[in-house]
């Protein structure tokens, strides 16, 4: 357990500490308000819809399909953000938070991490690249549907529901992110191949997604705003860590899903909250606040929860 343990606090930890640097590169004035501003509009327009387009286009979608994984995978991808969204909508009262949380509680760092994860336990990636290919896309696009939704909730009073809608499904179509995905599906089922010079400069351009996201976080993260939403941050991170996993790898389980099909589950289910759930957050109006502290809250946590799972999955047997 001990190993495991280890292995999670090294995935972790620098993510933590690069948002930190962004706070401390804000604290003694080498970054502004107006840097976050402009790296958070350069990740949610540029370097996050490339990166997304290269983890698509560049996997093979036909390797290994299994049809019994990708559909729960899928399935519990849909069911983890309606199912969230749901329970906000009905229970949080300040209506700017409910897109937030729900993106916040259900969506997980399943590309960045996840084939790290699964190849430290698995010895090789597995069913991982297979889980991203299914559940990624969805993760996004399920991500836009709410927050285009829910920024334009508090517009519904001024504006006739059609409107709204119209609005709204028009801001999802024109969504980078939806198109880097929907590009990237295209690309991955042509028979073509990319020039290697074209590879390289994508693959450059979508590892800055990260850092410069992480940066913009701890620059744009204020303390006295974070307390006070701080309670319902903890709900979300208490659900994203430990209630979903709780509840859907009991069907993978009597599914019989192999161990490497079980470890990328876990890893769909309860890896910390995506930084791009951030950039998404602030530039579509919602509760970025709400956001990053989430983000910060289970990345801390996280590599306490993983390994407990970890070691629970082992002594059953499953992986």
């Amino acid at each position: 357990m001990g190993e495991h343990f280890l292995f999670s606090l090294n995935a972790t930890m620098p993510i933590f500490l690069m948002i930190l640097l962004g706070g401390v590169l804000k604290k003694i004035g080498i970054i502004n308000d107006e840097f976050v501003k402009v790296a958070n509009r350069y990740v949610f327009r540029v370097a996050l819809p490339v990166m997304l387009f290269k983890e698509i286009a560049f996997s093979d979608l036909m390797q290994d399909v299994t049809a019994k994984f990708i559909l729960y995978c899928m399935i519990v991808t849909v069911l983890m953000f309606l199912g969230l969204w749901l329970i906000a909508a009905l229970f949080i009262k300040d209506k700017h938070s409910v897109g937030a949380f729900a993106q916040a509680g259900a969506r997980s760092s399943a590309a960045i991490l996840g084939v790290a994860f699964v190849e430290n336990i698995c010895g090789s990636a597995g069913m991982a690249p297979l889980m991203i290919v299914s559940a990624v896309p969805l993760f996004n696009i399920l991500s836009v549907i709410i927050l285009t939704f829910s920024a334009a909730g508090e517009e519904k009073q001024k504006e006739s529901f059609g409107k709204v809608v119209l609005k709204s499904l028009k801001g999802i179509v024109t969504n980078p992110i939806i198109i880097g995905i929907f590009v990237g599906m295209i690309f991955a089922a042509l028979p073509v191949t990319m020039p290697v010079i074209g590879q390289k400069f994508i693959g450059l351009t979508a590892q800055t997604a990260t850092p410069v996201a992480l940066i913009a976080i701890g620059g744009g993260f204020e303390w006295k705003a974070a307390k006070s939403k701080l309670g319902l941050s903890a709900v979300a991170a208490v659900i994203k860590l430990m209630i979903l996993p709780a509840v859907f790898l009991p069907f993978a389980y009597l599914l019989g899903f192999a161990p490497s099909e079980m470890v990328a589950v876990l890893i769909m289910l309860a890896s910390p909250t995506t930084v791009s759930c951030y950039v998404m957050a602030r530039s579509m109006g919602n509760d970025e606040v709400l956001t990053s502290n989430v983000i910060v809250l289970t990345t801390m946590f996280s590599s306490v929860t993983l390994t407990i799972w970890i070691w629970l999955l082992r002594s059953a047997g499953l992986i």
